[in-house]
């Protein structure tokens, strides 16, 4: 089947992304480390055979070439999900959404995200904290469950699975990933991924109270 990929993604903006990384960072080095998040991602998925990739945005960014661009809207993280899968919904073309939290992607693992899809209805990868770091979906207008899942819980990811199989979908899972919340994080998915930007931004800043 024919996919798509999406990307949830907010401007790097210093004391409004990665605020949980502060401290021991500073505004400006979380900021960068997002910065550097959204590009190990955008690479990633730039790699991955694909439709037509889109950033879904909060903010003002540069879109990367080749790709398209749609503003996020909604009242709560669960409504702009759902708008977002709305808003980039192209006949006969699978849905799979990614956000900026997760650097340590790799191309085969969302190819095969996208290949579960021809007999999956939906894939669903979880995250270490209980949320997920990836959707993908066959039909994007099952999305509209995301509106009455609470968001940023522990119990997220598990909600979400719960509520797509009401609609009697088959939903296949994704390895778990761990998401960067906080410095924990970020140093152990630097780790996982040596070779990202994000870990060499990681490894060159000196955050106040970290050695």
């Amino acid at each position: 089947m024919r996919s798509q990929l999406l990307l949830i993604a907010k401007t790097p903006v210093p004391g409004q992304v990665k605020t949980r990384l502060c401290p021991p960072c500073t505004p400006e080095q979380a900021a960068d480390l997002a910065a550097a998040a959204i590009a190990d991602t955008v690479a990633t998925l730039s790699a991955v055979p694909a439709t037509r990739r889109t950033v879904v945005l909060s903010g003002q960014m540069t879109v990367p070439r080749g790709w398209s661009r749609v503003e996020q809207h909604g009242d709560g993280l669960g409504h702009r999900l759902a708008n977002a899968f709305a808003d980039t919904a192209m006949p006969g073309t699978a849905s799979v959404l990614v956000g900026m939290d997760t650097p340590q992607l790799r191309v085969d693992l969302l190819s095969a995200a996208a290949s579960l899809l021809d007999d999956a209805d939906a894939v669903l990868g979880h995250a270490e904290d209980g949320g997920w770091w990836a959707l993908g979906l066959r039909d994007p207008a099952a999305a509209r469950v995301l509106r009455n899942v609470p968001m940023s819980t522990a119990e997220t990811g598990d909600r979400t699975a719960r509520a797509l199989q009401a609609l009697a979908l088959r939903v296949a899972p994704l390895p778990v990933l761990r998401d960067v919340d906080t410095w924990a994080d970020a140093e152990a998915v630097a780790t996982s991924a040596p070779q990202g930007r994000f870990a060499a931004v990681l490894t060159a800043m000196r955050p106040q109270g970290t050695r």
